[in-house]
């Protein structure tokens, strides 16, 4: 295709990459996969697009594991996380893209763990086939489309995020209870109580203080990692 919107997707990736550039091994089996999304919004609301695709990837996972028990413990881990049992299982990454059919883009990456995990120190990880689910990534990444464009409907270039935030919340990991946010330069812990209309994360400090959180790895307070 010429044009964005559009989807890319590899069996395979040889430098697959997280957050803040760290390594995500990227063998044949699981989804690795992108949509390339025009910015037909004000890049303010760019952040606005993790919880989307969080949505789109926990409604995708939700189609793959057709077991209740399962399902129940799928849950969202701020900003753009997917958690299974408390284990990473699915992950996001958001990257501006330009030239060629990409002019003025964002990039949505998504991965989720179908058939095997890494083994990450001091991170839990996960995968379907852990859990006695099998899925194919052509199956999941069908999914995964029908759902992302479902989303971005309904957040509607940022008009209708009150009610992906409000969805998103349902299915927060650590929501109401003590975390440790860790930043580039700094740790904070306290109470996770909400996120705002900009999506960022509202931890009320053990002084009583709020403190708003635009980046960072959140933790269950006494995790190791």
């Amino acid at each position: 295709p010429d044009e964005a919107p559009l989807w890319v997707w590899a069996r395979v990736q040889t430098r697959g990459r997280g957050r803040q550039g760290r390594v995500w091994e990227s063998g044949r089996g699981n989804l690795y996969a992108s949509h390339l999304l025009p910015l037909t919004f004000n890049p303010a609301q760019t952040p606005q697009i993790s919880f989307v695709a969080a949505l789109a990837v926990h409604d995708a996972i939700l189609q793959l594991v057709r077991r209740d028990e399962i399902a129940a413990m799928l849950k969202l881990k701020w900003p753009n996380d997917v958690l299974l049992g408390g284990a990473k299982i699915a992950g996001i990454l958001l990257e501006s893209a330009s030239g060629g059919a990409a002019k003025s883009a964002v990039a949505i990456g998504c991965g989720i763990n179908l058939a095997h995990h890494p083994e990450l120190e001091g991170r839990e990880t996960a995968s379907l086939s852990a859990h006695g689910c099998q899925a194919e990534p052509a199956e999941a990444l069908g999914l995964l489309a029908d759902a992302m464009q479902s989303r971005l409907a309904q957040w509607s270039c940022g008009d209708g995020f009150a009610e992906i935030r409000d969805a998103w919340l349902k299915r927060a990991s650590g929501l109401g209870r003590r975390v440790e946010v860790r930043m580039p330069n700094t740790n904070s812990a306290g109470i996770f109580t909400h996120i705002d209309e900009d999506g960022a994360l509202i931890l009320k400090r053990d002084d009583g203080r709020q403190q708003r959180i635009t980046a960072g790895d959140v933790f269950a307070s006494g995790d190791s990692g």
